[in-house]
């Protein structure tokens, strides 16, 4: 999961707040990544816990020369010392993170949106949740270890308030030595006797342990790693690995996740510690040590200081993961991705520093920096093998900017009854705007209503007959931001209601537009999913509201309460102030934005998603609906709109295909276990693979494309790397085919024009586009040399 928050300036106070929620992309698969900000916590336990799926090896990046390649030196993880006793390091709190909780405790009790009153209840909570967080899947504590720590159960409010964070600790260097204890034994088992699994014993890994008992003993503990090894193992041999590669691969795996547990420090157990006291209270309210504050806040302003450059751990090394488009590294042209960085210079006379085998968090210091600054990395190529192809780089830091997150436009043309419709497309990742910018004075800060506002103007030079605007997966932002955009599609008037805490406890302010320019005028849609939430959810309200468009897709996150960013002495704290309400009094708190006309929306498949799943969220309420006025009379056509949609969806190959995987998805998500004797799990993955086989050749069939051609998971030893490489083809052509969700969202803004009594203007007649193919087509054919 990736946090997407935006902030926004809290109107009251000054401070910096903002809306947000949790932000997923289901388009890409998930894999079990170590970074720096999850070392400790999440890292070694809720985030540890699922392995199955074999990552990929890293591909080597091009290079401008041929080099000098030596023998490939033993890896460094190969020399990680399997005893416990060595590796097991106790960790105590520093005065300052006493302090620090005392300060916590203070500014939760008095600025909180609800009252909070620390006494046993909430240490029970607290309790709860802080083992849930370590070991909620019950893989590494046994039933002893939770009667030992059970005496903690309902003191920690005690110890809070006395500044003595010691019990977490005790709790935590526990749990450390556990999963020290679990991943040596099963880096044992996977060297030594992997070849003892026997795949035609009937039995069952059980997926989800959240519900299961704790475990008797360590043998008990023991079994279950054999299991979740064997899972893995069978997995890989399903795709055709060898046994000794099988054995390498996750010798390798379970090798790096006990090296980057060894790594845990004390600041990752109060940094974790704190941050659930905070989720305690509500779960969008949160604690920032001052390291995880610069990254975070880093992520609000869009922007970064340093090289440009995502970075990974890879056995001891820091590995370059990606470049960002138009950063310094990009630029220079020198450094590319999977290179490994070694040593880090400072300036152009600094000494080079070693940095072979830190945490991916600490080589991250060392490379940020001011803009302007010169810093030196000594790196070996992604090619190379060995230190001895060494080389060093050297890259001038600048500001860049992180551009997935800002709006951008495009133009579709959908067809309906043999004529062509252009329609506009602006896609608006977050609610964005740069306080600091502003605040500075500087002219072209990023605003994304600024942004959608010259967005709107480019697409009415384009002659575009109606507007989409996407909201999927925009997980929050700014609350101006928010009233600002919908402030381009009204003359004017209320968007959203804000209901504040503290000593203004119930009172009700109404923000609005009072601008009474319009921007864009047109038929207007606005496509939300799941996973749109709190800013997006405000927007999407007010235009349900004023019947000004029409929201398509899924019923939203449902997150209608708004946080502020609070400096502390040592980091910052993130804590829930007010709840917002859209103009018709509804809180979208638990039950979001529901859509005028529903699509297939495959977090239907996820039943923990949204709001409503998450412990200790607010209830919904309303309050007094304010004085709006309807622009159109969309309730009156709404039943002719969505007769219309569900005809044309059910003859659309990509809405039977989504609603089929929907479906298909909620199947799988259902299943209690998984089978660990080789032809069922055989049989069940070729079942699974053979009904989206079909059903996607079903799709491909009806829109005359070329179908796929079905490949056999264990072809051949390199089977792997061959359906990888085939996915990623095909994943390509189906970026290149239209998204059915806007084309079918353009559409029904046709059907509403007309039935509004506007129509729209066709571009030109579906038959001179097929016409203009045709041309082409006999214009290349007469071509000389054209086969």
């Amino acid at each position: 999961m990736n946090r997407d928050y935006t902030p926004v300036r809290s109107a009251d106070t000054g401070g910096v707040g903002w809306f947000g929620s949790e932000r997923i992309n289901l388009a890409r698969a998930v894999r079990l990544v170590f970074s720096s900000a999850l070392i400790g916590l999440m890292a070694t336990g809720a985030w540890a816990q699922e392995e199955a799926q074999p990552t990929a090896e890293p591909q080597p990046a091009a290079v401008e020369a041929p080099l000098e390649v030596a023998t490939p030196e033993p890896s460094a993880l190969d020399n990680i010392p399997l005893d416990v006793d060595v590796l097991y390091q106790e960790m105590a709190p520093a005065v300052i993170y006493g302090r620090t909780a005392i300060e916590l405790l203070r500014e939760l009790e008095t600025k909180h949106y609800s009252p909070v009153v620390f006494d046993d209840g909430f240490s029970v909570e607290l309790y709860d949740h802080y083992i849930e967080a370590l070991d909620g899947q019950k893989l590494y504590f046994n039933a002893s270890d939770i009667q030992q720590l059970s005496a903690y159960r309902d003191t920690l409010d005690d110890s809070l308030k006395n500044g003595d964070l010691q019990p977490a600790y005790e709790i935590y260097n526990l749990y450390h030595r556990r999963v020290l204890e679990r991943l040596v034994w099963t880096v044992n088992f996977v060297e030594n006797e992997l070849s003892s699994l026997d795949y035609s014993v009937e039995e069952y890994l059980e997926i989800d342990r959240e519900d299961a008992a704790w475990a008797s003993d360590t043998a008990s503990l023991d079994d279950l790693w054999r299991q979740r090894i064997k899972s893995s193992a069978l997995s890989l041999s399903l795709t055709g690995m060898e046994p000794d590669l099988i054995e390498e691969r996750l010798s390798k795996r379970y090798r790096n996740q006990l090296n980057q547990v060894a790594k845990t420090n004390d600041r990752d157990v109060f940094q974790a510690y704190l941050a659930t006291v905070a989720r305690t209270v509500d779960p969008h309210t949160s604690y920032f040590s001052p390291r995880d504050s610069e990254t975070f806040n880093m992520g609000l302003r869009g922007s970064l200081q340093g090289i440009g450059a995502q970075l990974t751990s890879e056995d001891e090394y820091t590995k370059v993961a990606e470049l960002i488009k138009g950063g310094p590294a990009e630029r220079g042209g020198e450094l590319k991705a999977g290179d490994r960085i070694i040593g880090i210079a400072q300036g152009e006379e600094g000494e080079m520093q070693d940095v072979i085998g830190l945490r991916l968090d600490d080589v991250v210091d060392q490379i940020r920096g001011e803009e302007g600054t010169t810093i030196r990395l000594n790196v070996i190529p992604a090619a190379a093998t060995s230190e001895a192809a060494a080389r060093e780089i050297v890259i001038v830091r600048d500001t860049v900017e992180l551009s997935e997150q800002f709006a951008k436009s495009e133009v579709i043309e959908v067809e309906v009854q043999d004529d062509i419709y252009r329609v506009g497309v602006i896609t608006l990742p977050s609610f964005y705007f740069d306080f600091e910018a502003a605040a500075a004075g500087l002219p072209n800060y990023r605003s994304s209503a600024r942004d959608v506002r010259a967005l709107l103007e480019e697409l009415k030079e384009d002659d575009v007959e109606a507007v989409v605007v996407d909201l999927r997966y925009n997980g929050g932002g700014s609350l101006n931001e928010a009233n600002e955009l919908v402030g381009l599609f009204i003359d004017s008037g209320p968007t959203v209601q804000i209901r504040y805490s503290g000593q203004r406890n119930g009172f009700v302010r109404s923000y609005g537009d009072a601008d009474q320019e319009i921007v864009y005028d047109g038929p207007l849609a606005v496509l939300v999913n799941r996973a749109s939430a709190s800013a997006s959810e405000i927007f999407a309200g007010a235009i349900q509201d004023y019947q000004r468009g029409v929201v398509l897709g899924g019923q939203t996150f449902g997150k209608g309460t708004v946080q502020e960013i609070i400096p502390m002495n040592y980091g910052q704290v993130k804590l829930t102030r007010s709840k917002f309400y859209r103009i018709s009094g509804a809180s979208t708190q638990h039950r979001g934005v529901l859509p005028d006309i529903e699509f297939p929306d495959r977090y239907q498949a996820i039943e923990t998603m949204g709001e409503s799943n998450l412990d200790g969220a607010l209830p919904w309420d309303t309050v007094r609906p304010v004085e709006y006025r309807s622009y159109n009379d969309l309730r009156a056509i709404m039943p002719e709109l969505q007769a219309r949609h569900e005809a044309r969806a059910a003859e659309d190959p990509d809405f039977v295909y989504l609603e089929d995987a929907v479906q298909r998805m909620i199947e799988v998500r259902q299943r209690k276990t998984i089978p660990l004797q080789r032809e069922e799990l055989k049989s069940q993955r070729e079942a699974d693979r053979r009904a989206e086989f079909e059903a996607n050749n079903q799709r491909l069939q009806a829109k005359g494309l070329p179908l796929e051609e079905w490949r056999d998971l264990e072809s051949d030893s390199e089977a792997e790397d061959e359906i990888a490489a085939v996915e990623e083809e095909e994943s390509e052509e189906e970026r290149e085919e239209d998204d059915p969700l806007l084309m079918e969202s353009g559409r029904i803004l046709v059907d509403m024009a007309e039935l509004l009594g506007n129509p729209m203007a066709a571009a030109f007649p579906a038959d001179a586009t097929r016409s203009a193919a045709r041309v082409d087509s006999e214009q290349m054919d007469s071509l000389p040399g054209t086969l």
